[in-house]
């Protein structure tokens, strides 16, 4: 992605094929804290993805790297306190990665303002089809400014997918992979399992000191 002199940084409507574990999410994650206005305390990107651990996930992602850069990032899905998504997005929260019916809901409600979005990420679009979000992507996309920019990333791009892009994309810069090239060589995934939390870091400490080229994910 960063091959096309980063055209998410240059405010390009972007479609990219990217596989889990290529850094994809890091990549969307930098290029929105570097769109930002961070004295701006409204929601100015906003990321969906399929599931709340992927939402969540991101917004870990998100918050460690804008850490240092006075901004905030607000997971907002299924399954927890809308009190709390509430008084989050009244805080001020630039960034606001969540699935698509809880962010519809909030910006029903009001509480999710879209009137300073600059960015519009959609993770993972094949699954996104596949849940069954494709109506709720676009209901929520009729509260955007028409200027916002939209990147759409996904492991696969269906045809179903390109054509939803059309609906909703000007002129997009598309980073394709050809079908047979999607398989990651090189990259081996493993996890051990630690009976207990408190265990953890040791047996990580443990295993960088004997495998220093490989990637962990708990």
């Amino acid at each position: 992605m960063g091959a096309k002199k980063r055209p998410i940084i240059r405010g390009r409507d972007v479609i990219a094929q990217s596989q889990s574990g290529t850094g994809k999410t890091a990549v969307f994650s930098i290029a929105s804290l570097q769109i930002l206005e961070r004295n701006q305390r409204e929601s100015q990107v906003l990321i969906l993805s399929p599931t709340r651990e992927l939402a969540e996930q991101t917004a870990r992602v998100v918050s460690s790297l804008g850490d240092f850069m006075n901004v905030r990032c607000h997971a907002c899905v299924g399954g927890k306190s809308m009190g709390a998504d509430i008084q989050a997005l009244d805080g001020g929260a630039q960034v606001v990665s969540g699935t698509p019916g809880r962010v519809f809901d909030m910006i029903r409600r009001r509480s999710l303002r879209t009137r300073a979005l600059r960015a519009l990420v959609v993770d993972e679009a094949d699954e996104m089809l596949n849940r069954g979000f494709k109506e709720q992507i676009y209901d929520i996309y009729r509260y955007l400014p028409p200027e916002t920019q939209v990147v759409l990333v996904s492991a696969t791009l269906p045809v179903e997918v390109l054509d939803m892009t059309k609906k909703f994309m000007n002129d997009p810069v598309k980073v394709l992979v050809k079908r047979d090239e999607l398989t990651l060589e090189g990259i081996k995934q493993f996890f051990v399992a630690v009976e207990k939390e408190e265990w953890k870091f040791g047996q990580f400490t443990i295993l960088i000191f004997i495998y220093l080229s490989y990637l962990f994910l708990f």
